[in-house]
């Protein structure tokens, strides 16, 4: 039974995958380690850890989890989706088209329960370069600061790669970003493959509720800042604050099945918690 629940999600995500449109080619891939720093739902310190895949194209950077990524391009076994989803599902990290449409920045995001997408012009990021230098992951890079969207930064980048791409929505510097931080956010460029894979658009799935960027902030901060959110990811959810996981808001379907001696939830092919950790905005305004 176990077996078949891998193949029916596999198929659906290879079906969903194969019926997205192509709108750039990348001319290489950059594989960042993430990290955040915050507190579990007891208060106690953790830190969380992810990596996040850039296609760098002609015209579109797509950033995005590296299940998102090892879905788009069938790389890896179902189970490793899986596994890599709900890993990832507590950092919250949504995926960015830089560049598309033409001039703008698209950024699909999952708020249970419902998915999201916000658009909006492509902001610049009024960096300041400093003389400071230090080599990182092999790279000989400068540094550079700025506060974005009410969150300091500080970041290396290196001329040594021709492109102003990074990870999440950081770009704008005179060569690619190799690491960017602040007090609760690490990235740091791990890998970078010389691979001429598709880039896709957005799913163009009816369900998707869609809006200004600044309206889809707003949701997130709300529901994640939320001193409620760690301890009752769903205290939103009127439906389901009776303490038992059921079908409620504009969900289909729900499943629940063990993998690696835990228990996982998916609705509507999203995973789910139970539990969460405090919120760390990338983004405050």
């Amino acid at each position: 039974m176990k077996q078949l629940l891998y193949i029916i999600l596999y198929i659906a995500l290879a079906a969903s995958a194969s019926a997205q449109e192509v709108i750039d080619t990348a001319q290489f891939v950059a594989i960042y380690d993430y990290e955040c720093r915050t507190q579990n739902d007891e208060d106690a310190p953790v830190t969380d850890r992810m990596q996040v895949v850039v296609q760098v194209g002609r015209t579109v950077t797509k950033s995005m989890p590296r299940s998102a990524y090892m879905k788009t391009n069938g790389s890896a076994e179902e189970e490793d989706v899986i596994i890599a989803e709900h890993q990832e599902a507590v950092m919250h990290m949504p995926t960015v088209w830089t560049g598309y449409p033409l001039g703008k920045t698209t950024v699909r995001d999952w708020i249970f329960p419902h998915e999201f997408e916000g658009s909006e012009p492509t902001p610049d990021i009024a960096w300041t370069l400093t003389d400071d230098t230090l080599t990182v992951s092999g790279y000989l890079c400068q540094q550079a600061t700025a506060t974005y969207r009410g969150v300091e930064w500080r970041v290396w980048y290196t001329e040594e790669i021709p492109s102003s791409a990074g990870p999440w929505r950081l770009r704008g510097l005179p060569g690619m970003i190799v690491q960017a931080e602040n007090e609760a956010h690490t990235f740091c460029l791990t890998e970078l493959r010389q691979e001429a894979t598709t880039i896709t658009a957005p799913e163009k799935n009816p369900d998707v509720q869609r809006m200004a960027y600044a309206k889809l902030l707003k949701h997130r901060n709300d529901v994640y800042g939320n001193r409620q959110y760690a301890k009752n990811p769903f205290f939103h959810v009127p439906d389901l604050n009776g303490g038992n996981l059921s079908l409620g808001g504009s969900i289909r379907n729900m499943t629940v099945f063990e993998l690696g001696g835990q228990q996982l939830a998916f609705a509507d092919g999203h995973p789910l918690l139970t539990k969460a950790h405090v919120y760390q905005p990338l983004e405050l305004e």
